[in-house]
């Protein structure tokens, strides 16, 4: 089994964390996407999307996608649980996952791609204009996040589960697509607060 990993990039980091969190060892190969490695023959033999991070299992059998490469993971070593329990539990997860990712990581994510410098050869053809029409939605749901975490220490609810991953990713990756938290924001400023010092965080 190896990990094929990107580094600084958010969606690998997401499934390292989820390795940390379980205290799961992989073996893993550095991937130099600032070189465009992932776009080289040997990675586009095995996603032909180009994207990381990239699963590849003693048998050959390949696995892409972050959240599918979690899962894996989960079904092997279900403790502790970060994908919920029972049929509400995993439910309520999965619900709160796909909104951090589709609400939050996925806006930050535009405003990166198609607004940074760096990003030119990655995003072809960058819209300026897509850039700057996610920037809204990013505060929006910043807003929306910190009054469902009035009442709650985490994402789904009183446990650390993969959504209070992709939220810290999200957050962190606000820093290169240079957004910056709102003032104000107290709740989600005291969940962040707790999530960023475990010491998943640092994987």
């Amino acid at each position: 089994m190896k990990l094929f990993d990107g580094g600084r990039a958010p969606n690998p980091r997401r499934v390292r964390i989820f390795l940390a969190e379980k205290g799961i060892e992989v073996p893993i190969e550095p991937v130099d996407m600032g070189e465009m490695g992932h776009r080289s023959n040997a990675m586009t033999s095995r996603n032909p999307l180009q994207r990381l991070p990239v699963l590849e299992l003693n048998d050959g059998t390949i696995l892409t996608e972050t959240v599918a490469i979690c899962r894996y993971f989960e079904m092997l070593h279900p403790q502790p649980p970060l994908m919920g329990t029972g049929a509400l539990g995993s439910a309520l997860v999965e619900m709160w996952q796909r909104r951090m990712e589709f609400h939050l990581f996925l806006p930050v994510a535009q405003v990166f791609r198609h607004l940074h410098p760096a990003m030119k050869e990655w995003e072809v053809p960058q819209v300026a204009e897509w850039g700057e029409a996610n920037r809204p939605k990013v505060m929006e749901f910043l807003k929306f996040l910190d009054g469902h975490l009035a009442d709650k220490p985490f994402i789904a609810g009183e446990d650390y589960t993969i959504a209070d991953i992709t939220g810290l990713v999200s957050i962190d990756f606000m820093k290169p697509a240079k957004l910056t938290l709102p003032e104000g924001l107290d709740n989600v400023a005291r969940w962040y607060h707790t999530v960023a010092g475990r010491p998943s965080a640092k994987a």
